[in-house]
């Protein structure tokens, strides 16, 4: 198995100065995790969910929101996204991708082309939803 058969080419992007507020749209809409930064066609950053929810306010949304709340709405992502990225070219292999999740930390893994273009995104649960299919079907005979 090769991770183009494992990765969302539905790509979802931002730019660098998109207002959280879009990113915050975004996610409040979709099963996804993760966004790619784009600087023209070229991937510059990543932000995932995690870290929208780790840059807005706790009030969003309450009683006791204020209107210093509603202006973490206006960050830019560039203010908050991941640069040091970690991205693979679609040749990488099933076991060097999940060693890259072992040892960077990382929750997803851009797919680029050679010119720093995404073309894919895979993530750990892609992985694993891969494996457990792969499980059922040996359990069916089918593999």
């Amino acid at each position: 198995m090769k991770i183009t058969d494992l990765m969302s080419e539905r790509l979802v992007y931002v730019t660098l100065d998109d207002f959280l507020s879009e990113v915050k749209h975004i996610f409040d809409r979709v099963k996804f995790h993760h966004l790619l930064v784009l600087d023209g066609d070229e991937l510059v950053g990543v932000i995932s969910d995690r870290d929208l929810f780790k840059a807005l306010s706790p009030n969003l949304g309450t009683a006791a929101e204020t209107n210093r709340d509603l202006a973490s709405l206006n960050k830019r992502v560039h203010q908050i996204m991941h640069r040091d990225l970690v991205v693979v070219g679609a040749q990488v292999s099933i076991n060097q991708l999940i060693s890259i999740f072992n040892d960077e930390g990382v929750s997803c893994v851009p797919v680029v082309n050679e010119l720093n273009q995404p073309i894919g995104i895979i993530s750990w649960r892609d992985i694993l939803k891969a494996m457990e299919m792969r499980h059922k079907a040996k359990q069916h005979g089918a593999v």
